[in-house]
């Protein structure tokens, strides 16, 4: 079974903290840039991402700088609002009114926190914060600084997850009325659609000005009220959005069309139908938008509901269903057949086969058994098992897949922000080029009319939207489909940088072989007692994580040898390690370590998949261990090279085992004998000579290694240390993943290129059309919500993503 018990991300620069808000409001990513603009500007702001699809803001702030109360009031200024999320908390040891407004004042007091509500009775405290990133911890100290015990009444991920399927459920009401909006806007669009296709056919037909004025009123009063309301947001504020645009143009055109009505102007100046089908198509574009935008984000959310409601507890009286949020840390569970199993734990009784499909992407059930870890999230197979809980809430690693993944989401790619800065100045542009463009057709003789519909179709048919959407939504839906697939990567700039690794860099025990070797001779030297030789050597062993010393512990156990406690442990990685045992000073390790040692060990350095054991400073015996390679290695050599890619292997073996696996994995170029410290320089080489490194690891002497390189792969089995310097996590140790990371990431790198080619293509193009008369303002208004609607609908191209199989 495997597991991955630590996928946190690493501790913020003590000089900054980062807090994450959630921002309601916002109908277009011009919205986005505009907000991350305005924070970006505070005081003691470092750095703000506003990122539309997800709905969040997230801002790197000085430590003695800006507080989260500045964003909030920054972010309502704006227009916008900010969704608090609310945590209970039980107390322990208030006793009277004054208790309660001591926790109150001290709760109030954490930047971030918005209203803080707490009972006598019951002792229950609820707050409400801005900044999500706030963690449990905080406020449990914070009232513990206070002289009372607390700790969270439901687990965050719990309540998070109840939270996020309440603003998904208020999302589907929101789109359920656009959709209304939509339906409304149609049918008075209707009679104007009617007129055009009658003029296109020469018939001349139009409606009667009070008609055409009766059916467009509604529309710019009922359908379009939200672009006037958010452009007047935007004004307020001192800015512009597309909102502004839609506004400005529709209103343009209704006014100026009520004005010939009223003046008694023919029926070729009345722009009705342009401000009624530009409102109309715009609205139409968004809610395709909303609806696309929902199934970008389904991929979290679908992780997130993966949690059961309930767990069967033991105790002494028998079976008790309990919430899940209940359940702690040390207590037992029972999973029956067919069930999720609902906190990661390890097994304690009966065996089963677990479908982990949904967590890390394996597609064949995994056999569990006692001393087996499991996943929350898993379905049980066919048979009974009891589990121990080991970890749940937000420390379990369900939440923290979700933390990953949402992270990555929301980071932004450099190209997206010299994006942002050009959206930033975009409106302002396209409402200085629709007055040019009015004044050009008035000033070289043009008809009024005409100079009107063609401003009008400048100031609809730019969107700053589309450029703002090229991004996140590629970015969003991408780490979904990775996450999916048991592939889960650490930020934006991991997937920018995969486009460019020229070489890949693979450890070999526990990645280019299985990385579980077994003993196939124990074999002592000079006449000693074998199994007495054994035992010290194994105890020895018993400390060190390295698969050689797992495999001697077991062939020791095996055959009946009992462990005894070693002290002065020391480890020497790419060596080997040592200890006292029974006052005797045992080393085991390759030919190196004794060498260094001064011990003669001449003729016993093998393949290098053998070990030496010495005991007082003399060679006592050798061991030979078998490791099969791992299933897939050599496809996987084969099609880095069909992507040319080179593959090299760093191992601490020796010259003759490290040449024997990479012939076999058709890797033409390895090192040997290496340390760790060798690996990290060797990286660090290569860098400095142009190369751009991925390097794939499993142990922990592979984390300086991870750390070192452009981009640091862990496989799904190895340690925790591992993956948290990794950049890239592979949920499973199936190496053929690596290829499969590499694919989805430059995936999404190029659906974000051609999203951005695509918007940039749109504008450039479709504004000098419009200015030059050849766009009516409702054709304008129709170009101009397919643009997002493309972006979004290529982005949604890459849920299709399906890895190939051998």
């Amino acid at each position: 079974m495997n597991e991955i018990r630590d996928l946190s991300v690493g501790p913020e620069d003590a000089s900054t903290r980062n807090a994450r808000l959630r921002v309601t409001g916002m109908h277009c990513a011009g919205c986005a840039a505009r907000l991350q603009r305005t924070l970006g500007e505070l005081e003691g702001v470092r750095s703000a991402d506003v990122n539309y699809p997800l709905e969040t803001a997230s801002v790197e702030l000085a430590a003695d700088g800006a507080g989260v109360a500045r964003l909030v009031d920054a972010t309502r200024g704006a227009g916008y609002d900010v969704a608090g999320e609310t945590r209970v908390y039980d107390i322990e040891g208030m006793h009277c009114a004054s208790c309660v407004s001591a926790v109150e004042k001290a709760l109030m007091s954490i930047d971030g926190v918005l209203e803080a509500n707490v009972s006598l009775t019951p002792q229950r405290a609820s707050v409400t914060l801005a900044d999500r990133a706030i963690g449990d911890n905080a406020i449990v100290d914070v009232i513990a600084s206070r002289g009372y015990h607390a700790r969270p009444h439901l687990d965050r991920f719990a309540l998070r997850a109840e939270q996020e399927r309440e603003m998904r459920e208020q999302a589907e009401r929101d789109l359920a009325r656009t959709r209304r909006l939509v339906l409304l806007g149609l049918v008075l669009s209707a009679p104007f659609v009617a007129q055009m296709v009658g003029m296109a056919a020469g018939a001349g037909m139009f409606l009667p000005p009070w008609l055409q004025f009766g059916l467009a009123a509604p529309v710019m009063v009922v359908v379009g009220a939200r672009f006037f309301a958010s452009a007047w947001r935007a004004l307020r504020a001192g800015s512009a959005n597309m909102d502004t645009l839609v506004a400005v143009g529709t209103s343009a055109a209704f006014g100026y069309s009520t004005y010939g009505w009223l003046s008694e102007a023919g029926p070729h100046a009345l722009y009705f139908e342009g401000a009624a089908m530009v409102i109309t198509l715009v609205m139409l574009g968004k809610w395709l938008e909303e609806r696309a935008k929902g199934k970008a984000t389904d991929a979290v959310m679908a992780l997130m509901e993966m949690r059961p409601e309930t767990a069967r507890r033991i105790d002494e009286d028998g079976d008790e269903t309990v919430s899940v949020e209940s359940v702690q840390v040390g207590d037992r569970i029972r999973v029956l057949p067919g069930e999720r199993i609902p906190a990661d734990g390890e097994v304690d009784g009966g065996a089963s086969d677990i479908d982990l499909s949904m967590i890390s992407g394996e597609s064949v059930p995994v056999t569990v058994e006692s001393g087996d870890s499991v996943t929350g999230g898993a379905i049980n197979g066919a048979g009974t098992i009891t589990v121990r809980v080991t970890a749940v809430g937000e420390d379990s690693q369900l939440a923290r897949i979700v933390q990953l993944v949402e992270t990555a989401q929301g980071g932004k790619a450099g190209i997206q922000r010299v994006v942002d800065r050009i959206s930033a100045v975009f409106v302002p542009a396209v409402l200085i080029t629709s007055v040019l463009t009015f004044s050009a057709w008035m000033l070289f003789g043009g008809v009024a009319a005409t100079a009107v519909g063609a401003a009008i179709a400048v100031a609809v048919i730019a969107c700053p939207c589309a450029l703002g959407l090229a991004t996140p939504t590629a970015l969003v839906t991408g780490m979904g489909v990775a996450a999916r697939h048991g592939i889960l990567i650490r930020d934006i700039a991991t997937l920018e940088g995969a486009a460019r690794v020229n070489t890949v860099v693979f450890d070999k025990t526990g990645t280019i072989t299985e990385g579980r070797p077994r003993v196939t001779a124990f074999e002592p030297g000079g006449g000693g007692d074998r199994l007495s030789i054994l035992a010290l050597a194994a105890s020895v062993q018993q400390y060190s994580e390295h698969p050689y010393a797992r495999a001697l512990v077991d062939y020791a156990r095996a055959a009946g040898v009992e462990l005894r406690e070693a002290v002065d442990f020391h480890n020497t990685p790419g060596r080997g390690v040592s200890a006292v045992v029974d006052g005797r000073r045992v080393l085991v390790g390759n030919a190196a370590m004794l060498a260094e040692a001064n011990i003669d060990a001449q003729g016993l350095g093998g393949d290098g998949t053998r070990s030496i054991v010495a005991i007082d400073d003399h060679a006592a015996a050798i061991v030979d261990f078998a490791d099969e390679m791992r299933k897939g290695a050599a496809e996987l050599v084969r099609k880095l090279k069909d992507l040319g890619v080179t593959a090299v292997m760093l191992t601490g073996d020796n010259e003759q085992a490290a040449a024997n696996v990479a012939a076999r994995a058709g890797i033409d170029e390895f090192h040997a004998g290496l340390r760790p410290a060798d690996k990290t320089r060797w990286i660090a080489v290569r860098r400095a000579a142009g190369d751009v490194v991925a390097m794939v690891g499993d142990g922990i002497n592979d984390a300086p290694a991870l750390a070192e390189a452009d981009i640091g792969i862990a496989m799904g089995s190895g340690t925790d240390i591992a993956k948290l310097s990794a950049d890239v996590i592979l949920m499973r140790p199936e190496i053929e993943l690596v290829v499969d990371a590499f694919e989805v990431m430059r995936r999404t790198r190029r659906k974000i290129r051609e999203n951005l080619f695509w918007a940039f293509i749109y504008n450039v193009v479709a504004i000098p059309f419009a200015a030059l008369g050849y766009l009516t303002p409702a054709v304008a208004g129709a170009a101009m919500a397919m643009s997002s609607v493309s972006v979004v609908s290529n982005s949604l191209l890459l849920r299709r993503w399906r890895r190939r199989e051998a």
